[in-house]
């Protein structure tokens, strides 16, 4: 689990268990989902729509052998359920939004039953972006019954009725895989529903889905050119986890997931031009596209490793990152080539 997320849902669930710190802990659980869900946000609106029905670890016993799809889906049919049908006891939100119309999901349940083959199938029907959305609506849906429990209300306990009424919804499957799903719920009160639906297990499917998107990135860069259009290296980038490159479809570093159609400017123009990369213009030191954009504080280190690829290649540039590297310790390497282009070509040209 990731260590500062697992250090956080640790001092919500303390929280939890004072009446005192009931406000305190609500309020810190809301901003911890909205922490989370940013990285669903970012992966939904920059992955292409393929790499939501991928499964790069396929067989393997874990939540990451799903797709990202079914992770979305799988989290919030969840946490529908249980906000509404047992906490809240009105209309889930699948239904109430006609959500169960416009995914296109073949089913209603919370997927449990599904396995190996049958998860990308499912994957592939759904309208991710409705599914996007139908996530947003049950998050935020989800917030407004947190801020309204009390103390009472968390150590309210359910019974067989509550059962009978989970299984009438259909909403679970009666597939062993699934089926054990509601007697857990409900010997459960809602302090229990709480720390697990709404906290807990959405960390341990987004962890997964950073898991599975991690690998798709470096999958699709394996045999790809590491350099990118701004003069950018891709293997010694701190978003290499999270990016394909832009030379993959994977692209999701800074500057594209901000610009039309998921295209950095500089790739666009370089594309436009017929160019491998920035550092084959002429007009690259005045240039104020993209990463060049002087309110980016990286701007001067990439137009500075552009020019150093200008003069010397590409080979020699991944070579002086490796060097910069064993060298110094940083994340980003405008903390070293600073914010004059003619210095940190002096320090590349050193090194």
């Amino acid at each position: 689990m990731d260590k500062n997320w697992a250090e956080t849902n640790k001092e919500i669930q303390a929280l939890l268990s004072k009446e005192a710190t009931l406000n305190q802990a609500i309020e810190k659980l809301i901003a911890f989902r909205a922490e989370m869900f940013e990285q669903i946000r970012q992966i939904v609106m920059g992955y292409p729509e393929e790499a939501f029905w991928q499964m790069p670890f396929a067989g393997a016993d874990g939540y990451h052998s799903k797709t990202l799809a079914y992770s979305i889906w799988h989290i919030f049919r969840i946490e529908d359920i249980v906000a509404h049908e047992m906490i809240a006891e009105d209309r889930q939100v699948l239904f109430a939004k006609g959500f169960d119309k416009t995914v296109h999901s073949p089913v209603i349940t919370t997927g449990n039953e599904l396995a190996g083959e049958a998860i990308a199938v499912f994957s592939k029907e759904l309208d991710i972006r409705e599914l996007y959305r139908y996530a947003l609506e049950v998050m935020e849906s989800s917030n407004l019954i947190l801020k309204r429990l009390s103390w009472t209300d968390m150590k309210r306990k359910f019974g067989e009725d509550m059962a009978a009424k989970l299984k009438a919804t259909k909403c679970v499957s009666e597939d062993e895989e699934a089926a054990w799903l509601i007697p857990y719920w409900c010997e459960k009160d809602i302090r229990g529903l709480v720390k697990m639906p709404f906290s807990r297990h959405w960390i341990m499917h987004i962890e997964a889905m950073r898991r599975i998107k991690n690998k798709l990135c470096k999958t699709a860069r394996k045999g790809v050119d590491p350099v990118a259009c701004c003069g950018l290296s891709c293997n010694h980038c701190f978003l290499s986890e999270w990016c394909g490159s832009c030379r993959t479809i994977y692209n999701t570093c800074s500057f594209a997931t901000v610009s039309p159609d998921g295209i950095c400017p500089n790739v666009k123009c370089c594309m436009e031009k017929g160019f491998d990369g920035c550092y084959e213009c002429d007009s690259l030191e005045s240039c104020e596209k993209g990463f060049y954009i002087p309110s980016n504080d990286g701007a001067s280190a990439a137009k500075a490793q552009s020019l150093y690829i200008l003069n010397h290649g590409k080979k020699e540039f991944l070579k002086v990152q490796d060097r910069l590297h064993q060298k110094f310790s940083f994340s980003k390497v405008q903390e070293i080539l600073g914010q004059d282009y003619h210095e940190g070509l002096r320090i590349l040209e050193e090194n």
